[in-house]
């Protein structure tokens, strides 16, 4: 699953953040991101991504 999130955050970010938080105001940011420039929103879902990872880690 890891994986397919990585995935799915380079491919379609939006998609990469719902599947990692689901409906939440990441997503709608995400959203906005996206579709001002590819890039940020590639770089948010990463880092919604990689935090979400950090905080399973720690619990």
């Amino acid at each position: 699953m890891k994986l397919l999130k990585i995935i799915a955050s380079i491919a379609l970010p939006p998609l990469g953040v719902f599947l990692t938080v689901g409906v939440s105001s990441a997503l709608l940011i995400n959203i906005l991101l996206t579709l001002l420039g590819y890039v940020p929103g590639i770089i948010h879902a990463l880092w919604i991504y990689s935090k979400q990872s950090e905080r399973e880690v720690n619990v």
